[in-house]
Order: structure tokens, then sequence, then C-alpha cells
């Protein structure tokens, strides 16, 4: 049942025109990015020849894409989960979705991994372009695999959030611009804490995600992104629950 409510997520996400524009503006913009970064390179490449270790194409070109990625994701989730909570009880069909024989469990991670799914396609492109490098210098493969793993990891946080802060509302917009705020309100307090043991540090998905993006693969950040994916969904399954009893 989860896998059929997903593949209903996924269908109705890319029937929406709105998708495809931003998957052609997302692909424009990483693809710009891209070839600055690569260009960028190759003209400081002779004074990084005559280092001892010099950092290869990997943490110059594909490292800062990943990141990229990051910020941009941070903007773009908000206004996919706006609608799959918020969309659905305005439109009251969430009344008709609670009335079937689905749990809260069955709604909120059907939702939950179609979105995931649909992220995963459209952060495909990013290792693709990135390994097009492969074809004039070798790649660093850990750095790589450990940032997309943070960058999957990253996603299920802001959709966890996302769907949380959709089942609050009835209206998509507030809905979006309340997870936006959330998001970039943790990324914002983050870089603003100056001390080094900030509880804001240890809040922000965002500095979770550069240590992958440094090649580092921490336990306790991975730890980090799945309480806290559990959490909003959890939450989210709570509410949906309390809907169901109370209406």
């Amino acid at each position: 049942m989860i896998t059929l409510l997903a593949m209903r997520e996924l269908r109705s996400l890319f029937a929406m025109p709105s998708t495809w524009f931003v998957l052609a503006v997302l692909q424009f913009i990483l693809a710009w990015f891209f070839l600055a970064r690569l260009e960028a390179f190759l003209e400081i490449q002779p004074q990084l020849a005559q280092l001892a270790n010099p950092p290869g194409a990997t943490a110059m070109v594909a490292a800062p894409l990943f990141n990229t990625v990051a910020i941009l994701l941070m903007m773009l989730v908000p206004m996919f989960t706006m609608r799959m909570i918020a969309e659905e009880r305005r439109s009251q069909t969430l009344t008709l979705l609670l009335s079937a024989p689905l749990s809260g469990r069955h709604i909120v991670l059907g939702k939950f991994l179609g979105l995931m799914a649909f992220l995963t396609i459209l952060m495909a492109g990013v290792p693709l372009m990135v390994y097009t490098l492969a074809l004039g210098t070798q790649l660093d493969h850990g750095l790589l695999l450990s940032n997309l793993l943070g960058l999957l990891l990253l996603s299920a946080c802001y959709v966890a959030l996302g769907l949380y802060v959709s089942a609050l509302t009835t209206q998509p917009v507030i809905a979006a611009i309340g997870a936006l705020a959330v998001l970039a309100g943790l990324w914002l307090a983050d870089i603003g804490a100056s001390a080094e043991d900030s509880v804001w540090h240890l809040t922000s998905p965002f500095r979770r995600f550069e240590s992958f993006n440094a090649g580092l693969l921490d336990s306790g950040d991975v730890a980090f992104f799945l309480l806290f994916t559990a959490f909003f969904l959890l939450l989210t399954m709570k509410r949906l629950h309390n809907n169901r009893l109370y209406g």
C-alpha cells in the first residue's frame, strides 16, 4: 500500500507542468555552475600543479556543485511538500484519504517515499554531470559517494520537515513559507553562531551535510539525519491521526 501511494505521488508530480519547468531551470543552473567551476579549476591548474598534494577536480568542481545542490534543495523542497497534505486538505481529498482503510503511517510514508523518489531522479543528473570529468582526470569516488549519501540524507530531512508543516495548515503557500522559514532559519542561525559548541551548529542539517561534503562519514551525523527525519515523520503521522479522530 505504501508503494502504491508513493507511485501515486510520483505520477502526480510528473503530471504537473510546473514540475518540468522547475526541472529545466534547475538543470540549467547546475550546468552553468558546473561549467563555471570547471573553467575556474582549469585556470588555476598550473598553480595547483606546484603544490605537493594539490586538490583534484572532485574537490574543486564536484564538491562545490553538491554544496550548491544542497542549498537549492532547501528552497525547492518546500515548494513540493506544500501541496502534499495542505493542498489535499484544502481540496477536501484528504478527508477521502483518511476515510480509506489506510493508516497514517501508510499515508505519510507513501508521500515521503514518493517525493524522495522524485528528488532522487532530480539529483541523478548531478553525478552524471560530474562523471564526464572522468574522461580527462581521475575522480575521488569516495568523496563522490560521501556527497551523494549526504545529499540523500539531507533531502530526507527537508522532506520530513516540509510534510509536517504541510500537515499543519490548509494553505499550501503558508506551508511552503513555513517550511522554508524553518530550514533557512536553522541554516542562518548556524552561520551566525560564533561559539564553536553552539547548539545551532548541532541542530542545523546543513552543517551536518558539510561533513559529507568534505568526505567525512561521521556516525553522529548519520544518526542526526535519521532521528531528525523520523521525528518529523512521526509528528506528521500524529497530526493525521488527530485529524482522523477529531476532524
